[in-house]
């Protein structure tokens, strides 16, 4: 199943490396990019978005911010919370959300490991 990913961070080179990482995982899929929260909502209204992966530190609303507002469009929408700031508030947050956290540097192992759990849990959404 093809999956379109939306990646959002503040950073262009961040975008870049996930979605290079991305293709290199998954040829197939399609990747949708913003660079705030606002972009991001935007996206989500325009396009059919299947997972999301959300930087916490952006200018304006953060990603726990943006991540509570995609789950009230979408609650069953898989999100992961990206950060190096590793907080265990944060993490708990982003979990109370109902969102997977994920460390920076993000690695292509961990990225293909969180995109295998989030398409299952999507495609099983689907089918309920």
């Amino acid at each position: 199943m093809s999956c379109t990913v939306l990646i959002v961070d503040d950073s262009k080179l961040a975008r870049m490396s996930v979605a290079k990482s991305l293709r290199s995982l998954h040829p197939d899929w399609t990747h949708l990019e913003a660079a705030n929260a606002d972009d991001a909502l935007a996206q989500v209204r325009k396009h059919k978005v299947d997972l999301a992966l959300l930087d916490f530190n952006m200018p304006g609303r953060d990603g726990l911010t943006l991540a509570a507002e995609l789950k009230a469009i979408d609650p069953s929408l898989p999100l992961a919370v990206v950060s190096a700031n590793h907080q265990e508030e944060i993490i708990r947050k982003a979990q109370e959300i109902g969102a997977v956290f994920l460390a920076k540097p993000l690695t292509e192992k961990v990225l293909a490991e969180y995109l295998s759990g989030a398409a299952s849990r999507r495609n099983a959404a689907a089918k309920e």
